[in-house]
């Protein structure tokens, strides 16, 4: 299995707005700083600038250059001809009966990606966000793997994520003390370990404490088990781990999760154990999907906590959420209780995540682009109904 190649081309040329403006929102520091110096300011006043710009950009959240009020109306003019703050096209909002919001989020012409907004249980809500357009990992139970790799994402498209999220519950400015957006996590279309630079990028952006102010304990990398990458990006992020497991014996995880045959169980295990501030207070999660008759008897749950000794950790135990085509069936309710109770006994924390958004294809394991699929469908409906009403 060979890991994704970067699209250097899409990362390295500069974005443009609709307009063939520069785009500054979703920029780092040093990519700001680098947009001013080229367009002309003054590089003695380029720190002060840039600083000013970032703040209005992702604290605020402004789309006007107006609204910058501490920049001189010249230079706010000359800027707003060279530079757009303007957001990337929201093709779809899509609101489930729980009120679970995904997003359908054009990037670049044929670069769609979608995240979801999980509201709060209680005092935290969570954005799923997407590292790549498609995935390689083909997972047998989700969706996504489905949908062949198109490229990895750019820091800047991961961070507008956020920010288009943020529009939509609108929560600016950051510095606002109630928020229901609290945490961010990796786990939307793609491996975000294969695209580790950016991921690493885009969460200096989401977390710098003068624009969008996430704790680096808010955000959480959630990787498949691509044992390099592991210790190298909780270096890099400071971030949380969470593993997707789904099976704790390595033929049966090959079987669903054909990455494991490349970096089975025991290398998963080590690069854990290494991850960076690992501690009773920084758990890692590991994530299992329920499997009806496959990963679901007390056998299998046995096989989990001998996994897991020594390691500060915490099971989420997720229902499998179906989707079109699906070869698996979720365990009955008694059963994933039945395997709840047996970790929790062990001295692991084993909640039985609520599945969020199943009407609109946003749970775990079902995004895919799949709003696309659905607005062409129901188009060729009005179509032939058009056609049918003007023989």
């Amino acid at each position: 299995m060979a890991t994704p190649i970067l699209n250097n081309e899409a990362l390295n040329v500069r974005e443009q707005s609709r307009d063939d403006r520069i785009l500054l929102a979703g920029l780092g520091r040093k990519e700001l700083a680098d947009a001013l110096i080229e367009f002309g300011i003054d590089p003695k006043k380029v720190r002060m600038r840039s600083k000013q710009i970032f703040h209005w950009i992702y604290n605020y959240g402004v789309t006007d250059w107006e609204a910058m009020t501490n920049i001189a109306k010249p230079l706010r003019k000359s800027l707003s001809e060279k530079f757009s703050l303007e957001r990337p096209e929201l093709i779809e909002r899509q609101v489930s009966v729980d009120g679970t919001r995904k997003y359908l989020i054009r990037m670049a012409p044929g670069i769609e990606v979608e995240s979801v907004f999980i509201p709060a249980v209680s005092k935290t809500g969570a954005l799923c966000v997407s590292s790549q357009v498609g995935c390689t990992l083909t997972c047998k139970f989700c969706h996504t793997g489905t949908q062949k790799l198109v490229r990895n994402l750019t820091a800047r498209e991961i961070a507008l994520q956020v920010m288009v999220a943020r529009d939509d519950l609108n929560e600016w400015p950051s510095s606002s003390v109630e928020r229901k957006l609290t945490n961010i996590v990796f786990m939307g279309m793609g491996e975000p370990l294969y695209n580790t630079e950016e991921v690493a990028k885009a969460v200096d952006i989401i977390c710098d404490r003068e624009g969008l102010s996430f704790g680096r304990r808010r955000i959480t990398l959630s990787t498949s088990g691509v044992v390099p990458e592991i210790v190298k990006a909780g270096q890099q992020t400071q971030a949380m781990l969470a593993i997707s497991l789904h099976a704790a014996n390595d033929e049966l995880r090959t079987q669903i999760m054909p990455i494991n045959k490349k970096y089975p169980l025991k290398d998963l295990m080590a690069a854990c154990r290494a991850y960076p501030g690992l501690s009773n207070s920084k758990r890692i999660t590991f994530e299992y999907v329920m499997l009806k008759g496959i990963n679901d008897s007390p056998k299998h749950a046995k096989q989990l906590i001998n996994l897991l000794k020594g390691i500060p950790a915490k099971v989420n135990l997720i229902p499998f959420n179906p989707w079109p085509g699906s070869p698996y069936e979720c365990s009955d309710w008694e059963t994933i209780e039945t395997f709840a109770d047996k970790i929790n006994a062990a001295g692991y924390a084993s909640p039985i995540r609520t599945p969020r958004g199943r009407d609109i294809l946003a749970a775990c394991g079902q995004l895919r682009s799949e709003s696309e699929k659905m607005r062409a469908s129901e188009r060729r409906k009005l179509e032939h109904a058009s056609a049918d009403t003007n023989p």
